[in-house]
């Protein structure tokens, strides 16, 4: 059983890279996609978190009422809905709103995903190494994205790839990626076997969770803001290309490599507390760049050339990198769980807080963009970032006066 264990997650790698190298091949061109084949406004762009982000608060549900299967076979089912939505789209041009059905499928499956990676990754983890674990498969994850990156920079920058074109050559093969995905996990379950039965119906909510979902709230509405609108900086305010941001892409997972693996290993060594703490300061600093940056693009007073392209390109680069943080949610909702069985649920309830944030945040930013400029989208991030450092400061204080608990990772 030790042997098929270790087998296993040499197994869980491959499927992580794999999703890392789908994801990059096409949820990070996703906003060129919408521009140059739909040219979409600042609106319009918040406007398409709604179908891109609802299957974050309907995982939820899923994931309560599909519990039985076990997680391996949930995540099967997320890569079939991936290889749908992205196969369509990439042969069709369809309008704009038939491509929100394919679009809405493609990230219901993408997002089914996410709760189920983080918790299967820490089931395969020895005890008290969970950040160490999901610090190594975050930075197989980053590792492939950067290998989508230059997939992309090299197919746009000599025209193999195009959005110009009938068909959508590059989501094709991102779509090929999830089928060999599905094909990973179907092995992986097999080794595996018949995984430990949860409850029917398992939607989590208790009142000694109330801070994950806080910390799970607050980083949807902030999360989104960089998703969305940090790109848009480039791509709509400075007129940058698919290729262009895959080259960031490049450079940005460069980086990553070795600091996403240093992320977890911080988390098991300094708590998650502090590494929250670290994370919000840097979202703080990073918004207010974005922020001054995009005044000045806007307004004029500041040309889309020279050190302005050098200042854009690093605050999307640390912008990037920042978001590995957002591991460190996870190590702490394990490390406070009642019981196990908890874990998987309740990081689906957060995904589902999340996202009800996130589509209202992308809503509201893209108003502020078009009625009041850019700027005031990064001045409500920062702002956002300001309550995520207070709460995480909330845990240091809270770890530190009760030594009962001198076990948890939240210390």
């Amino acid at each position: 059983m030790g042997n098929k264990r270790g087998k296993a997650v040499w197994v869980f790698m491959a499927v992580i890279a794999l999703t890392g190298l789908g994801i990059g091949l096409s949820e990070n061109v996703l906003a060129n996609y919408y521009k140059e084949v739909y040219d979409a406004s600042a609106f319009q762009r918040g406007f398409l978190e709604f179908p891109r982000e609802i299957p974050g608060v309907i995982c939820i549900f899923i994931v309560s009422l599909l519990s039985f299967i076990g997680d391996i076979r949930l995540s099967i089912v997320a890569q079939v809905l991936c290889v749908a939505g992205l196969t369509t789209l990439g042969l069709v041009t369809p309008s704009f709103g038939v491509m929100l059905i394919f679009l809405f499928m493609f990230s219901l499956g993408q997002h089914l995903f996410m709760p189920l990676s983080d918790s299967l990754g820490m089931s395969l983890a020895e005890k008290g190494s969970f950040g160490s674990m999901l610090g190594r498969l975050n930075g197989v994850r980053t590792a492939f994205t950067m290998v989508a990156g230059i997939i992309v920079f090299v197919g746009f920058k000599s025209g193999s790839f195009s959005f110009d074109t009938p068909v959508k050559s590059i989501f094709l093969i991102a779509a090929g990626v999830f089928a060999v995905t599905f094909g990973l996990l179907v092995y992986m379950q097999r080794l595996i076997g018949k995984e430990k039965k949860r409850r029917t119906f398992t939607l989590v909510f208790r009142k000694e969770y109330a801070i994950f979902y806080l910390l799970s709230a607050l980083f949807g509405a902030r999360k989104q803001i960089m998703l969305v609108y940090g790109p848009w900086v480039l791509i709509d305010l400075m007129g940058f290309g698919a290729d262009t941001m895959g080259l960031l892409a490049i450079a940005g997972a460069a980086v990553g490599i070795p600091l996403v693996p240093a992320v977890g290993r911080w988390i098991d060594r300094y708590g998650t507390a502090r590494v929250m703490a670290i994370e919000a300061a840097a979202f703080f600093f990073i918004y207010i760049a974005y922020g001054v940056l995009s005044a000045g693009l806007s307004t004029g007073w500041v040309q889309a050339v020279g050190l302005a392209v050098v200042l854009a390109f690093a605050i999307n680069m640390a912008d990037r990198l920042t978001m590995q943080f957002g591991m460190v949610r996870a190590v702490y909702m394990r490390s406070i769980a009642i019981a196990p069985e908890d874990v998987t649920p309740t990081l689906s309830t957060g995904m589902a807080l999340d996202h009800v944030l996130s589509i209202g945040s992308a809503v509201l930013c893209g108003q502020l963009w078009q009625q009041l400029g850019p700027q005031y989208v990064f001045v409500f991030a920062a702002l956002l970032s300001v309550g995520n450092m207070i709460v995480a400061l909330r845990i240091r204080k809270e770890t530190k006066t009760d030594h009962s608990n001198k076990g948890n990772v939240a210390s």
